[in-house]
């Protein structure tokens, strides 16, 4: 056969730019939309949980205790007799609240704190920064826990707790971001055209920090509520008959054959805390231009 009559080889097909393209954000942010999707689920739940459960949440009926999943009662019942389902539908309304309330709240705090000892320096940046150390050096579940105790059980006192444990962190990441803003030109030349430290800190500083704190946020808001749940698990949070999905967790710890009282509260619990960690991993891949140009 001559050299002429040689077919040539066949190249594969390249793969379209597009399609190429969307693999590679599916892959890199495809859990981040698993994540809201599942964050997003239990926040609609939370919403219309007085609508959805089939009973009321403190509903005691004492004939049919402990029944298993059944048709009547899909995720069964618990020593009281009341329905587990709609028990774990209202204590989503009491997580994420707590989780919420405790983020935003510690993350506005310590992100005060923090900027304006970046910017007061000298003896007030020591003070603050000293405080901050000093909080920081306890573990915080264990911190929570002596405040919880003395504070009394109930949800305020609970949250209370948390949120002396919770704004420090935000210090530490806000004094930090601060700082090296203030050595950006564009601060100094607002402080050279006679802005006042309150606009510069308001107007120029706090909106160029808040791409850090949102991942933090977002990343805290499942540990806030798994913080939470094991408080309640302990004895230091809701007051009973309150739906709470660690007090849930607490009353079948013991119940090794009626295992859905605190099985189906712990994979809540497991599923909210997994979303929003999935979300805080998509949200910092975002706001990394490095990792978006890969």
């Amino acid at each position: 056969m001559s050299a002429s009559t040689v077919p040539p080889l066949a190249l594969p097909p390249a793969m379209p730019v597009p399609r190429a393209r969307w693999r590679r954000r599916l892959r890199r942010y495809g859990p981040a939309w698993l994540g809201g999707g599942i964050v997003l689920l239990w926040v609609l739940v939370a919403l219309l949980a007085p609508w959805i459960s089939p009973y009321p949440p403190d509903a005691q009926d004492v004939v049919n205790r402990l029944q298993p999943p059944s048709a009547a009662h899909w995720l069964g019942t618990d020593v009281l007799g009341r329905d587990v389902f709609s028990r774990l539908l209202h204590g989503a309304r009491l997580s994420l609240l707590a989780g919420f309330t405790v983020v935003l709240v510690g993350a506005a705090i310590g992100t005060t704190v923090g900027i304006v000892a970046a910017w007061a320096r000298g003896f007030w940046d020591e003070a603050l920064m000293r405080l901050t150390d000093l909080v920081l050096c306890f573990p915080p579940i264990i911190l929570a826990l002596a405040i919880a105790a003395a504070l009394g059980i109930g949800t305020q006192n609970t949250i209370l707790a948390m949120l002396v444990v919770w704004w420090p962190k935000f210090a530490r990441l806000g004094r930090a971001l601060a700082l090296v803003q203030r050595g950006q030109e564009y601060v100094e030349a607002a402080t050279v055209l006679g802005l006042k430290p309150r606009r510069i800190l308001a107007r120029h500083i706090l909106p160029n920090t808040l791409g850090p704190l949102a991942v933090l946020v977002t990343l805290d808001l499942g540990n806030a509520i798994l913080t939470f749940a094991g408080l309640s698990f302990l004895g230091l949070g809701v007051v009973p008959p309150t739906p709470e999905w660690g007090s849930m967790v607490a009353e079948g710890r013991e119940l090794v054959e009626q295992w859905w009282i605190a099985a189906f509260p712990g994979f809540a619990i497991l599923t909210v805390v997994v979303g929003f960690n999935f979300c805080g991993d998509g949200l910092r891949d975002w706001l990394d231009p490095r990792a978006r140009s890969r």
